[in-house]
Order: structure tokens, then C-alpha cells, then sequence
């Protein structure tokens, strides 16, 4: 059986007490990078260049961080895209979660919010679904529990209706320096949340979904190039690329489209809840942007791989959005 939410949180901080006490003990390396070098603003708005030197307590509040994401992408015009879907986006409860669950109400659809434990984020997320005038389900548990996996489903088709639109999304990260720091207890809870919950809310969701009907998960530039120092996450992000070929190729005769968006780095509670604050501080800065991304620019990513009307044709991609060149 699978721990709850409450013992999988303890868990989780544990390790990352264990690895910040090793950081603790490291010769510290270099200071921030040069914020002199210009960073390349190419969207709607400017984003923010200069980040906060902050550590967060897991799972990472986004209510908690200093410099606030910007989700909103106030210049993205809906246009009934996915008028009429229902959509269940796991990890919504902040960072991309969150910004897709916002772009997907404006293009009318209702959406089921699901979280680990982060309740304050989920309840903004809900606010901000409520205000695109859309419904939104709040569901919290682990997708690390078949149960509640099967039982996150039920709920969504229950309070909509229907299902559309599956985003596996929920993540665990935490960096290491040696393999040797890889324990099992490591490796099971990131394997487990990363790829295993994805197979388990794929699982759940496809007796209710029908031709029209997508998948969309979130990987990883790390499983595209790899990273020294999250080695296991790197993998699991790998192992969703794949997943998403051999889903998809497994349900292209259902008509039911299973894509990924593999972003590079994003400013959510991921990151400063996994890396100390000086590397917070220089996140996303040796991208060819030089910059970390903002939610808001990668839900509309989502939002075109969910519409049959954008991507009726798009089915088993990988689509790197990394701010950088020769992503793949």
C-alpha cells in the first residue's frame, strides 16, 4: 500500500535535509553569473532576469517565494480552443501546473486541480480557474497510490462529466553530487512520483477518454541532454519521452493523441526547493536566453496540444521549449 500524503511530504523533506547538510559541507563554488550579460526578451512582456537567492522547505510554496511567477500571460486572448473539455492537470496546484490550468479554463475548459499537499497554492489555482469563469475540482492525494489515482479520475468524471484532457505533470527533484547519495529510498521516490505516476494516471484515465482525447506530459530538457547532478530525475524525464512515443503509438488507432512538452528551466517552486540559494540566484542564466522561463510561457504549449483543432495531426512529439538552441 502507498504511504499517504502526509508520510510521502516527511520523506520527501528528509532527503532534502540529508542533501543540503552535504551542500553545507561542500567547498562552495563560484558566485552568480554576470547579470550584466542581456538577457533576450522575445515574448508579450518582459520577464524578470535577476532571481532571488532563496531555499525552500519541500515541497515549495509558490505563495512563499519571494519573486511571484507570472502565470497569467494577461496577452494570451482565449478563443474556445477547449470549449466544452474537461481537463485533470496533476501538480497544478503552482508553477506550470498552475499556468496551464489558468490558459485551459480561458479556452472554456473545466478543470481538476491535483496536488500533493501544497493546499494554499491549490486554493489560489482554484481562484484563478474560477475567475476564467470555468469550474474547478480540487483533489488532493499521491500518484504514488494507485487508489487514489483511480479515485482522482472517478472524482473529475463525477463533478464534469467527461474527461478530455490528462496532464501528468506532479515531479520530485532533488540534486546530488555522487551517485553514491542515490540511496533506495531516493531512487524509489523519484521513480515513483515521476514515472510511475504518470503510468498510473494514464492508467486511470483512459476507459474515459475517446477520440479527441489527448495526454500531454511534462518532461524535461534533462531528459533530452541529461544533468550531473540529478541523475535519477534526469532519467525519469527520459523515460516520459519514451513513454510518450509508446503511448502514443499504443493508442493512435483510439484516435486519443499522447504528446510532451520538455521545458527547460522555469521559474516554480521546483527548483528553489530542491538547489541552494546561491544556485537559485543564477538559475536559468547559461540558457542561449539567458534567462529562466515564466510559467505563462509554456502553457500555451499545452494548450495547442490539447486542442484537436491545433494539433489534430501531432501525436508522439517531445516539444522542447528550453530557451535555448538545439534543444534536440
Amino acid at each position: 500500500m502507498a504511504p499517504g500524503p502526509d508520510a510521502t511530504l516527511q520523506s520527501q523533506r528528509e532527503i532534502q535535509r540529508e542533501q543540503d547538510a552535504r551542500d553545507a559541507a561542500a567547498p562552495q563554488g563560484a558566485g552568480t553569473a554576470d547579470a550584466s550579460e542581456q538577457a533576450v526578451q522575445a515574448g508579450a512582456r518582459p520577464h524578470p532576469v535577476q532571481l532571488p537567492a532563496q531555499h525552500l522547505e519541500k515541497p515549495g510554496l509558490e505563495a512563499d517565494l519571494q519573486l511571484r511567477p507570472q502565470f497569467l500571460a494577461p496577452d494570451y486572448r482565449g478563443s474556445g480552443k477547449l470549449e466544452g473539455f474537461a481537463a485533470l492537470v496533476t501538480g497544478a496546484d503552482s508553477g506550470i501546473g498552475r499556468a496551464v490550468a489558468v490558459l485551459f479554463a480561458r479556452e472554456g475548459a473545466d478543470v481538476a486541480v491535483a496536488f500533493h499537499s501544497s493546499v494554499r497554492d491549490a486554493e489560489e489555482t482554484r481562484r484563478c480557474v474560477e475567475a476564467e469563469g470555468r469550474r474547478c475540482l480540487l483533489l488532493q492525494g499521491d500518484v504514488k497510490d494507485r487508489a487514489w489515482c483511480d479515485a482522482a479520475v472517478a472524482q473529475t468524471v463525477a463533478e464534469f462529466g467527461r474527461l478530455d484532457v490528462l496532464v501528468n505533470n506532479a515531479a520530485f527533484q532533488e540534486h546530488a553530487k555522487d551517485l553514491a547519495d542515490l540511496d533506495d529510498r531516493r531512487i524509489f521516490e523519484t521513480l515513483d512520483t515521476n514515472i510511475g505516476g504518470y503510468l498510473r494516471m494514464a492508467r486511470a484515465a483512459l476507459p474515459h477518454l475517446k477520440s479527441g482525447s489527448s495526454i500531454i506530459n511534462t518532461g524535461s530538457v534533462t531528459g533530452l541532454q541529461g544533468s550531473k547532478h540529478l541523475i535519477d530525475y534526469a532519467a525519469t524525464k527520459g523515460a516520459i519521452h519514451a513513454l510518450t512515443k509508446s503511448l502514443a503509438s499504443n493508442l493512435i488507432d483510439r484516435g486519443i493523441r499522447v504528446n510532451a512538452v520538455a521545458p527547460g528551466p522555469v521559474w516554480t517552486p521546483l527548483n528553489p526547493a530542491d538547489k541552494a540559494a546561491d544556485d537559485v540566484a543564477k538559475f536559468g542564466r547559461d540558457t542561449d536566453m539567458k534567462r529562466v522561463a515564466q510559467p505563462e510561457e509554456l502553457s500555451p504549449a499545452y494548450v495547442f496540444l490539447a486542442s484537436p483543432v491545433c494539433s489534430g495531426y501531432i501525436t508522439g512529439i517531445v516539444l522542447p521549449i528550453t530557451g535555448s538552441v538545439g534543444a534536440i
